[in-house]
């Protein structure tokens, strides 16, 4: 497999690891959104969130919050966001499991925009119904 976040993660790659153990390697992000993004790989491939276990995906997002407290601590940043996509649509662009810990500055420059979505009431209700059967 010719993925580079499996190379990184299994040390092939050499990266900036504040973070190593079984499962999983944390790497400083090379083009971070912030001074002090981290990324999560795991050390086995998966493609996204519907492909990786759900040990592994627990495992995962406990050290996320691990790792957004010592960012936090690091970097005395006002707010962290920790991110995870899953495909292109959403921002995906390297297509193996992993989870971004990016530190926030009240005014930094950083751009994440929720609520321009316009709907009424019934059609969230009507979408929540369909989710709730696909459980």
């Amino acid at each position: 497999m010719d993925c580079i976040f499996c190379k990184i993660a299994n040390g092939d790659i050499p990266s900036t690891t504040v973070y190593e153990d079984d499962d999983f390697r944390v790497i400083m992000d090379i083009n971070p959104a912030n001074l002090g993004h981290c990324l999560i790989l795991p050390k086995t491939h998966a493609a996204n969130i519907y492909d990786i276990s759900e040990e592994l995906t627990g495992k995962a997002f406990t050290l996320a919050k691990k790792i957004a407290k010592a960012v936090q601590k690091s970097t005395d940043c006002d707010g962290v966001n920790i991110l995870q996509n899953n495909g292109e649509a959403a921002g995906q662009t390297v297509f193996h499991f992993h989870i971004h810990v990016i530190p926030r500055l009240k005014d930094d420059d950083v751009k994440m925009s929720f609520g321009s979505f316009k709907t009424d009431s019934e059609s969230i209700a009507a979408i929540g119904e369909k989710i709730k059967n696909s459980l």
